[in-house]
């Protein structure tokens, strides 16, 4: 499970839903009230992430005022915020049947990544085949639901959500990426060093390729090239958790002669 929530340190937790999709689960609204509800939201989403707890009790109480769908939606990232992720999963969840058919996708998304950092990866799977059966061609989903997957070593089928959204998406280093780091996992060293390749011809600074490089050349002997990699990893991106599994193996191979971090360095 380490594996996952490394995967997804790089990608946002609980991004905002649009507005006027959530606020079309309220009663219609005439235009100067419907102007404030979206106000009331927004500056809810705002509070979440400057000040959770603040933020939590403004949406409890907007909720029992009417608020309805949005306050709920703005409690549950406050939840996710204040690192009560199973909380905030479970009410959106519920949410879902609030909201209008095009935003149950987004809902389920943010319920997924929510299970995830919950350490419940597989109602995080759940959630996530859900939002996929509503928009089966949603690269982010695609990747998201890869990296559970690779999270309890269905490393295959992390694969073919892969394969999915790069085909979707076409050359990007990050999906490069996280396939690499699947096809090291089932041993396919040679396409994991493929893959990982190119990503770093797209970005050759990208901290998790450098990382993920540095694995595979130190798992082919090259130990002198792996602590090459790790090191440009501290150089680019000093203050990330690429760096600090990349200082760990470099003090390792230095210090200790012992093996080095293997998981994602995202």
């Amino acid at each position: 499970m380490l594996f996952a929530v490394l995967m997804t340190a790089g990608r946002p937790l609980l991004p905002a839903l649009l507005a006027l999709g959530l606020l079309a689960g309220l009663p219609a609204l005439a235009g100067a009230q419907q102007v404030d509800a979206e106000q009331e939201y927004l500056a809810c989403l705002q509070l979440a992430r400057s000040a959770p707890d603040d933020a939590l009790a403004s949406a409890e109480s907007w909720e029992n005022q009417g608020g309805a769908g949005p306050a709920r939606h703005c409690r549950a990232v406050a939840l996710a915020r204040l690192g009560r992720f199973a909380e905030a999963a479970e009410l959106l969840e519920r949410l879902v049947d609030e909201v209008p058919p095009r935003m149950r996708g987004g809902v389920l998304t943010q319920a997924g990544q929510a299970w995830l950092m919950a350490d419940e990866a597989e109602r995080a799977f759940r959630a996530q085949s859900r939002a996929l059966e509503a928009d089966p061609d949603n690269i982010e989903l695609l990747i998201d639901r890869s990296i559970t997957l690779a999270g309890i070593e269905r490393f295959w089928e992390a694969i073919d959500d892969l394969n999915r959204a790069f085909d979707l998406a076409g050359p990007r280093a990050d999906i490069l990426i996280y396939r690499a780091t699947a096809y090291r996992f089932v041993e396919a060293f040679d396409l994991a060093m493929e893959d990982v390749n190119r990503a770093l011809q797209l970005d050759p600074n990208h901290p998790e390729g450098l990382m993920e490089r540095g694995i595979l050349r130190y798992q082919e002997g090259d130990v002198r090239g792996a602590r090459a990699d790790w090191q440009a990893v501290v150089d680019v991106a000093p203050n990330t958790p690429a760096a600090v599994a990349a200082k760990e193996n470099l003090w390792r191979t230095e210090n200790t002669g012992g093996a080095p971090v293997l998981g994602s360095g995202g």
